[in-house]
């Protein structure tokens, strides 16, 4: 039995398959959409969450499935003072196959070493968010046809941007990448993740003006500065429209970039940029549904060779 804590459980030889299945899922919808007939998913989600839940509940749903759980830790038996080892234990009677998002970091990781089915990380704090992950990846392969020789510009809320985080490590493994993070001082890359690359003489540079590096982008991923991992309002309100992508910045970027975004998106991106051909996050969305049902599948060691 496996879980997905990180997108580095998985080997790159391990994705590069994940990501063959994905797209053969989005190219033959008809041919999986009863391969987990009688399987259930438990969505169990401490923090909100539409994108991601809805996601999961998409993915298991086409895959001919059926989803239990909950949205928020007070609807749950967490407001009663429950821990997260005797919930998973309970929902390991009910479901084959559970997501977990949390506030605090660590808590999927504590739920899998107690969990008689395999548990998918669907973001923790600021530290995971690996099916994000996947799905960026996944967007990336499918429209620039590779995961190596880029650069990459990261923009935003990079200190608390689990996405982001994610992100690097996974890209990490891939050859000729180049990442330019842009932030605000405050809003910095930890450092921890800058000497990881440094160790693998991997080149980064830290940057204050978006403008200033456009032109370089193969890629550039656009994140919100989220009002949740402020601790007070006046930084977050100072702050939350340091960066907002529109029609003047992408004039300057090359005609093949690619703008990404894990949404929910603020005021960051303009609606102006929406019908720009060059941004892919609503895309993004959908790669998001097809990834998770590969991962499912996967994590179920379902056979899909007999479908």
């Amino acid at each position: 039995m496996r879980h997905l804590m990180s997108p580095l459980d998985f080997s790159v030889d391990e994705l590069e398959k994940l990501f063959d299945l994905a797209n053969d899922i989005e190219k033959n919808r008809e041919k999986y959409s009863h391969a987990c007939n009688g399987k259930k998913l438990a969505t169990c989600f401490y923090e909100p969450s539409t994108r991601t839940r809805l996601s999961f509940e998409s993915a298991m749903l086409s895959l001919g499935g059926s989803v239990l759980g909950f949205s928020d830790a007070n609807s749950s038996s967490a407001a009663k003072g429950e821990s997260v080892s005797d919930t998973i234990r309970m929902i390991s009677c009910y479901a084959d196959i559970c997501a977990m998002r949390h506030p605090k970091e660590g808590a999927p990781m504590v739920a899998s070493t107690h969990s008689r089915i395999p548990v998918i990380n669907a973001g923790d704090g600021g530290h995971q968010h690996p099916t994000q992950t996947l799905t960026d990846l996944l967007t990336i392969r499918s429209l620039k046809g590779r995961l190596n020789n880029f650069t990459i510009g990261l923009c935003g809320d990079l200190k608390f941007g689990r996405t982001v985080h994610s992100l690097i490590n996974a890209l990490s493994r891939y050859d000729n990448i180049t990442f330019i993070f842009v932030s605000p001082e405050e809003l910095r890359i930890p450092e921890y993740i800058t000497d990881n690359l440094k160790e693998q003489n991997i080149p980064y540079k830290e940057v204050i003006s978006l403008e200033e590096v456009m032109p370089e982008l193969d890629l550039l991923y656009m994140t919100r500065v989220q009002r949740e991992r402020f601790f007070n309002e006046e930084d977050y309100v100072r702050l939350k429209d340091f960066y907002i992508l529109n029609k003047e910045k992408m004039s300057l970027a090359k005609p093949d970039m690619l703008v990404l975004h894990p949404l929910p998106r603020v005021n960051e991106i303009s609606v102006e940029v929406d019908d720009d051909e060059r941004a892919v996050y609503f895309k993004q969305v959908q790669y998001g549904v097809y990834v998770r049902m590969a991962l499912i599948l996967t994590l179920l060691e379902i056979d899909v060779n007999s479908l």
